[in-house]
């Protein structure tokens, strides 16, 4: 057992500090990786103060994880030393149910998959995550990072890329498709990106109108601001599929409303607080709500190779380690564009 320099919340709602955790030695199929850079996700702050409840403290977080291999075990057939490679939300599932069998490992139901932290390994011991220097995951859960994307970048794709990447294959957006993504914070100015080169007819839905510009640059070909009750009445019925990003409660009955008959609705913030919901919204129009939750280890890697073929990556702030809690209220006051990202040489 090795240990490597981390930044760890000590407690629920305690300031993230340096400290050391334990990495297990190199297994058969692992893969020892040097964390170049770690992308922080809204969820970090949530598993961090114990919004979702049943955290495992000490808690390093960091599912958004680009770095290069250092070593490998015995063997690994996929990677050698020295590639450029990435590890998203989960390092571990049962491998045996029929979602693992599919390549729907986030969705296994052998156990459920393993969270790159703020979980128990297969040997029982709790999962750090990437706000440290390395990590040991087998080889069957890590991606290979193209050469075309820079990895401070790339990291953020490992969770904001693929959240938005899964629903809006899933559900074709494309051509011919009118698309809304609710929300430009982290996850959502990636949806604009990504909805806009598969070819859809993108809208951003933010709550006003300052950051208009940026959505506008990002792909987007319409921009509306929720707070004014005009943009619910103008847009009602227009849409295929609206991808809502936010952590925070919406009245989804309004949302509804903006879709076509036979339209979606697809949540992947994840709030703490319980909605309601008028039912009718979704029996007037034959309406779908719906969620979705990251993706595969193959559809992570198909996502990387589309961003890197279409120049997609993550808008970022590049953070030293000890900015990380200076970051994190940043996030709460949406004071990013678009994503905080740690460099873990300052770790």
């Amino acid at each position: 057992m090795n240990t490597v320099a981390a930044y760890a919340a000590p407690a629920a709602n305690a300031p993230l500090e340096r400290t050391t955790v334990p990495r297990r030695p190199v297994g058969e199929h692992d893969v020892l990786i040097e964390i170049k850079y770690a992308g922080i996700c809204h969820s970090d702050i949530h598993q961090a103060r114990n919004g979702w409840g049943e955290g495992i403290f000490p808690m390093v977080p960091g599912h958004e994880i680009a770095g290069v291999v250092t070593e490998t075990g015995s063997s690994v057939t996929k990677f050698t030393v020295g590639d450029r490679v990435g590890v998203g939300c989960f390092v571990d599932s049962c491998r045996t149910c029929s979602f693992c069998e599919q390549g729907l490992e986030q969705y296994c139901t052998g156990g459920g998959s393993i969270p790159t932290y703020n979980g128990l390994g297969r040997d029982g011991e709790p999962t750090y995550g990437g706000y440290s220097t390395h990590i040991v995951v087998d080889e069957n859960y890590t991606v290979r990072i193209p050469d075309s994307l820079p990895l401070d970048v790339a990291a953020p794709l490992l969770c904001a890329g693929i959240t938005l990447y899964s629903p809006l294959v899933h559900w074709k957006a494309g051509p011919g498709k009118k698309v809304a993504i609710v929300g430009l914070g982290g996850l959502g100015h990636m949806g604009v990106k990504i909805a806009h080169a598969l070819g859809a007819e993108v809208t951003v839905l933010s709550q006003t109108l300052r950051k208009q510009e940026d959505g506008l640059k990002l792909g987007a070909d319409h921009f509306h601001a929720t707070s004014d009750p005009e943009t619910f009445q103008k847009l009602a019925g227009t849409f295929d599929l609206i991808v809502s990003t936010v952590s925070a409660p919406l009245d989804f009955s309004a949302y509804l409303s903006l879709l076509k008959t036979d339209g979606t609705l697809v949540n992947v913030g994840a709030p703490e607080e319980p909605v309601s919901l008028n039912l009718f919204s979704l029996i007037n129009a034959r309406r779908t709500l719906a969620g979705s939750m990251i993706g595969g280890i193959a559809e992570t890697q198909e996502m990387l190779d589309f961003c890197a073929e279409h120049g997609l990556g993550s808008e970022i702030e590049l953070i030293r380690a000890d900015q990380i809690n200076e970051a994190y209220e940043r996030v709460l006051k949406s004071d990013v564009r678009y994503r905080f990202v740690i460099d873990a040489s300052t770790i």
